[in-house]
């Protein structure tokens, strides 16, 4: 993804990548594909804020919060980029103090450092253990376990696609969008990894409060396994500071899916894969139709006035696919016209390994995601349709756009690596750099 971007730095990236370096058939169901993920999550996140904010009160309608976060998404998207990019960069600090926070508490409560002064240590696990039993018991019960948390973590990680969406507005985005990825993989890592550590270390998955919560919907922190370890140790004040964080990562992540959403759409409609009249910008480059509709199909958020779950679909892990396969394509389009990797801004390490390792991975996990569905008693048609509906959409949009335009794979000879490079240099090159104020 950093290659492909920092080298050909436009909106859309890897969705245009996908039909500039594969087919454009393939473009056309990424693009769809990614757009339709995006634009789902945005109710979903403005329900769990209203959700959030229910932890303290819900003496204020759903419907007014709902609207007022809907407005407030508007105007942030309908501004230039160096606005939405300011108003994200104070709501993903918040982020980080979370999960920084929560990791030094994690750190001090377990040798002592709490109320009950209880060095509880890694107790959970040992006993009830660090596997828990899911849908079997013995090992193949631990198994399945293992699978369901891999199958979540797996739509956890994300982050540099998000990041990519930014680069054909961002300014000088080959030195800035460089730095910006190396800052998103190294966060991944420390906060993925450290965040689940001490998720185990706090509550053991037999508390019976935290199958409570999830069972009966508690509002926003009350779910959360910190919050509960809180409750337990008799520490005040710190869940509603975790609750507020928590709000302002929710906000956060919405506020990214109404970008994100509708960039794609922008993206596809350049290219001529959707209506026209979808390219229409502002002066400032904001493409103010693709934000309208975006905002317009997050209304259904109206509808969603309870706190239900939301099912977890294929199209994340299809997205991660389509930029692991593109990838790879590009890289063979760039050995058969000679233009070597050490002259791009950003060059990857262990490729194309790490790339077909990627593929793989996404590729099974994407018919995994759903597996709790084919165990006897589980069945539900509702968690089958969320979980592989994309599965059987995305060949029927690449086989059905190919049929009607008649595209074919593109030879990695023939693969178009200069279109906007000349451009995209000439502006690295005269770029100076607006000082700080």
């Amino acid at each position: 993804m950093a290659e492909m971007v920092t080298y050909l730095p436009i909106s859309s990236p890897f969705i245009r990548f996908a039909g500039r370096f594969v087919d454009e058939a393939f473009g056309v169901a990424a693009g769809y594909n990614f757009f339709v993920l995006e634009v789902m999550l945005v109710p979903f996140e403005v329900v769990a804020c209203n959700v959030i904010i229910g932890y303290w009160s819900d003496i204020v309608p759903t419907w007014a919060i709902i609207a007022m976060i809907l407005l407030i998404y508007g105007l942030l998207n309908l501004f230039a980029v160096k606005f939405y990019g300011e108003t994200e960069f104070w709501l993903a600090l918040g982020k980080v103090i979370l999960a920084i926070g929560l990791i030094l508490y994690t750190f001090f409560t377990m040798v002592g450092a709490n109320p009950l002064r209880d060095k509880f240590g890694f107790r959970y696990w040992k006993d009830p253990g660090s596997f828990g039993e899911v849908y079997e018991t013995g090992s193949l019960g631990r198994f399945l376990g293992f699978v369901s948390c891999l199958v979540y973590a797996s739509f956890t990680v994300a982050g540099p696609d998000y990041v990519s969406m930014a680069a054909g507005e961002v300014e000088d985005p080959r030195t800035v969008m460089p730095r910006a990825y190396n800052k998103a993989y190294g966060r991944l890592m420390a906060f993925f990894v450290l965040g689940s550590l001490a998720v185990g270390i706090n509550v053991p998955y037999t508390s019976q409060e935290l199958s409570e919560a999830f069972e009966t919907g508690k509002p926003g922190a009350a779910a959360s396994p910190y919050v509960i370890a809180m409750n337990r140790l008799k520490i005040g004040v710190l869940p509603d500071i975790v609750n507020a964080l928590v709000l302002s990562a929710s906000f956060s992540a919405g506020n990214s899916y109404v970008y994100c959403a509708s960039r794609s759409l922008f993206g596809l409609a350049l290219e001529g894969r959707a209506p026209k009249i979808l390219t229409r910008c502002t002066k400032s480059g904001v493409p103010y139709y693709c934000v309208g509709l975006v905002l317009l199909i997050a209304l259904i958020s109206f509808l969603q006035v309870s706190s239900g779950t939301a099912e977890i679909t294929a199209s994340q892990l299809i997205n991660f696919s389509v930029i692991a396969f593109t990838y790879i394509r590009f890289k063979k389009a760039c050995e058969a016209q000679g233009l070597s990797r050490d002259s791009l801004p950003y060059k990857g390490r262990w490729q194309p390994f790490t790339a077909w390792y990627a593929l793989a991975g996404c590729v099974t996990m994407t018919f995994v995601n759903g597996f709790a569905v084919f165990i006897h008693g589980n069945w539900s048609i509702s968690t089958f349709f969320f979980s592989y509906t994309m599965v059987g959409v995305f060949p029927i949009l690449f086989l059905g756009w190919k049929f009607l335009k008649g595209t074919s794979i593109i030879k990695a000879e023939e693969v178009d690596l200069r279109k906007d490079v000349e451009e995209i240099e000439e502006y690295t090159r005269n770029f100076i750099p607006i000082p700080p104020r």
